[in-house]
């Protein structure tokens, strides 16, 4: 089966450093809380609010091992009074769970984004 799973993080800052550890962080929370392998994911998907510049997310599961997995980048739209420094991910991955037992993952600030999900 094919399911997709959600995540996000609010990062320190609009800085290399900050991106790519928060994406790391996120990434990994997912991998773990949701008992995935890089072979279980089909694609990811990330996006950054318009405020985050200084690097693309999708560096940071590249070096957690990510080399065969399709990823791309895309900036989030720019809503009036949305949190800002947030990186967002969708995970579609094979697994043979039901929906309910896909873990979605929200981080840091980014937990006020899906309180009725976030885990």
């Amino acid at each position: 089966m094919v399911r997709a799973v959600r995540g996000a993080i609010q990062v320190d800052g609009n800085d290399r450093e900050s991106i790519i550890s928060g994406a790391t962080e996120l990434v990994t929370e997912v991998m773990e809380r949701n008992r995935l392998t890089t072979d279980d994911v089909i694609s990811v998907i990330f996006t950054a609010t318009p405020d985050l510049t200084a690097e693309f997310p999708a560096l940071a599961a590249r070096k957690l091992g990510f080399h065969d997995v399709p990823l791309i980048c895309a900036t989030e739209i720019d809503v009036p009074g949305a949190l800002p420094r947030v990186v967002r991910l969708m995970a579609h991955i094979s697994v043979d769970r039901p929906r309910q037992e896909i873990h979605h993952v929200y981080l840091r600030g980014a937990i006020a984004l899906r309180v009725d999900i976030a885990q």
